[in-house]
Parts: structure tokens; sequence; C-alpha cells
């Protein structure tokens, strides 16, 4: 290469300096305590918009609590209607079918209660009195001495209360409240007659505006809706039938009076996770012990503990495995809630609504694909 050759010859550059990024204007909203701030103020929203649905699900209790229940039993009839109409039942002759049978069921049910209850209610009156003068008599054996005067004026107290205007209101209100009763019941029969009869036809109907991934999320909501409601029931059945069984054999072969009734007692209180066979336990161990006696009321209470273990170490792992995947601690949450928004109903709806709404959060975003806050990260 000649001293002068214009050929140009490569020299080695340093790499450009990267630009530091703009700085955007810092505001009051996008600094650290404006961001708490919109997260607030969103928390805030949020729950404003859940008290107000809370309201007006307790104004309008008398409609929702009957929808409710009618849904969650077509949900547990689903898989019979099912059935019926693969083998080309009418829909109206299927639903009949269905209808009729499971208020034959719940009627039989009732007749048994009554009919116990008035063959062996003498019997536990007459108990309960020689309860009560076995009370009287090892109550004048204790340290601290109750006389018969404060015993009169404790009968005197609960007289004067019964004969008050106070008691009179209660009563009253007690008329009130069967009257609702009634009427929550005959609206529960005519959505149930609907819902058997024209339930995907009323979702449908429901998911027209949806079209694209929305009527896909939307149709499996509604799947997931009915399944689960309907594993949770019939899987419940199953549990509460046990309970039931088990613990009102023990009855009868104790001579328990009431067995009977406390068995479909304990049945329907089964469907209060955690807390409703125990109570039922509780209740007919309390009969026994006015009825035959301590000794008798003892076995009935370890009677209870032994079905209660059962339940909880083999039935409920195995039946509701696939219905109710719910923490412990959530459902004594949703039991809380639920009792104090709703009372009893409350109590018995909100366990299988809050296994709903973690099912529809498990299937949001695809069949198998949570929504993104749902999403494990990490092992737990």
């Amino acid at each position: 290469m000649g001293l002068f050759d214009r050929r140009k010859v490569a020299v080695p550059t340093a790499p450009p300096k990267p630009q530091k990024p703009l700085n955007p204007q810092r505001t009051q909203w996008n600094d650290g305590f404006g961001r708490v701030a919109t997260r607030s103020v969103q928390i805030i929203a949020v729950l404003i918009v859940v008290g107000a649905l809370i309201f007006g699900i307790t104004q309008l209790s008398l409609v929702f609590i009957p929808i409710v229940i009618a849904l969650i039993l077509a949900s547990a009839i689903n898989p019979f209607m099912r059935w019926m109409r693969a083998r080309r039942v009418p829909d109206i002759l299927a639903t009949w079918i269905a209808l009729l049978a499971l208020l034959a069921i719940l009627g039989g049910v009732g007749w048994l209660i009554v009919n116990a209850v008035r063959n062996q209610w003498g019997a536990l009156v007459d108990s309960a009195q020689d309860g009560i003068v076995t009370l009287q008599e090892s109550l004048a054996h204790l340290p601290f001495a109750i006389t018969t005067e404060q015993l009169e004026s404790i009968q005197k107290t609960a007289t004067d209360f019964i004969t008050s205007s106070q008691f009179g209101s209660g009563a009253l209100a007690g008329v009130s409240a069967a009257t609702s009763f009634i009427t929550g019941l005959l609206l529960m029969v005519v959505v149930l007659f609907f819902f058997l009869k024209d339930g995907p036809r009323i979702w449908e109907f429901i998911l027209r505006p949806f079209t694209g991934e929305q009527y896909e999320r939307a149709r499996r909501i509604g799947d997931k809706t009915v399944s689960t409601l309907g594993g949770y029931v019939r899987g419940t059945s199953i549990v509460a039938a046990v309970d039931a069984i088990g613990i009102g054999v023990a009855l009868a072969i104790l001579g328990v009076p009431l067995w009977l009734p406390l068995s479909v007692i304990v049945f329907l209180s089964s469907f209060i996770p955690l807390v409703g066979a125990t109570v039922a336990g509780a209740l007919a161990a309390l009969v026994a012990l006015v009825a035959n006696g301590p000794l008798t009321a003892l076995i009935v209470i370890i009677v209870v503990i032994g079905v209660n273990q059962i339940e909880g170490n083999f039935l409920q792992p195995v039946v509701m495995a696939r219905s109710l995947k719910l923490h412990a601690l959530v459902i004594l949450l949703a039991l809380t809630i639920g009792t104090i928004v709703g009372g009893i109903v409350g109590a018995v709806l909100s366990v299988p609504i809050a296994a709903v709404a973690w099912g529809i959060v498990k299937i949001w975003n695809g069949p198998n694909e949570p929504a993104e806050p749902a999403r494990q990260k990490r092992p737990e």
C-alpha cells in the first residue's frame, strides 16, 4: 500500500455511549405515595360496590334466597335431567317427574318428623319434668344455696314475659316470618320448575350480549357454577346421610326419645360445614341427658365425636375433594360472613357460593387457566 493511497482504512471506533432515558415528569400521582393513594381509592370503590351489593341482597332476600336455593337444587338434579333428556323424555314430562320426586322426598321427611314428634312428645315432656325435679334436688346440695323462693321467682319472671306485650310482639313477628317463609317456598318451587325445564335456554338468553372470548368465558362460568353446586350438594348429602344414620342408630339403640327427628336435624345441620353436625350432636346429647340420664348423654357425646372423626378424616377428603377445594379458614370466614348477613340460611349458602367464586377464578382465562392473580408463582 503506497503512502498516498486514497483507499479508506477501517479505524476502530469506540461504541456510542447509551443515552440516559428521559425521566418522566414527576407528579403527585406517579410517585410512591400517589400509587398508594390510587390503590386505596380503587379498594374503597370495590368495597363500596360490594357493600351496595350486599345491602341489595339483604333488602331483596325474599327473592334472592329462593332463587339461589332453586339454582342449587336444579344443579343437584341436573344429572338426572340430562339422563332423561338423553332418553328423549319430553322436557315438560322430565321436569314434572324431577320436581314431584323432590317434593315427595321433602314431604315424606317432614311427615316423618311431625309424626315422630307427636308420638314421643309426651314421653319427652315427662322426662323433662323428672329431670327438672332431679336438678332441683341436686342444686339443694351445692355449696351455695338456691332456695325455693329463688326458683319460684325465676318461674314468675318467665310467666310474666310470656304474658307481656314483648312476647306478643315476638309472636306476631313469628307469624310474619312464617308468612315470608311460605311465600319464599312457593317462589322457590316456581323458579325451580323453570330452571329444570328451560335452564339451558335461560342461560343462553342471558348470554346474548356476549360474543367471542367473552361468550366462551361466560359459558365456562355457567358450566362451572352448575358442576360446583351440584357436586357440593350431592357430596354434602352423602356425608350428611352418614352422620345422620350413625348418630340416629346410636340414639335408637340407647332408647333416646325423638331419635328420628334428631337424626333429621343432624342431616340438615350437616349442610353447615365444620359446626353443623357438632351442634346437632350436642342437641341430641342434651335430649339424652334430660330423658335418659348422664351416662347415656356421655355415650351420645362419644358417638358424635367418633362420627365426626370418621367424616373429617375419611368421607370429606374422598367425597368432597372435587367439588369443594377450600381451606378450612376460608370456610370459617365464609360461614361467619354468611351468618351475619343472612342468619342460618346465609350460613348454609355461604360455603357453596364461596366454592363457586373460587371455581370461577380458576377457569377465568381458560378451562385450566386461572385468572392472573390466582396463578401460582412459586412453591408454597
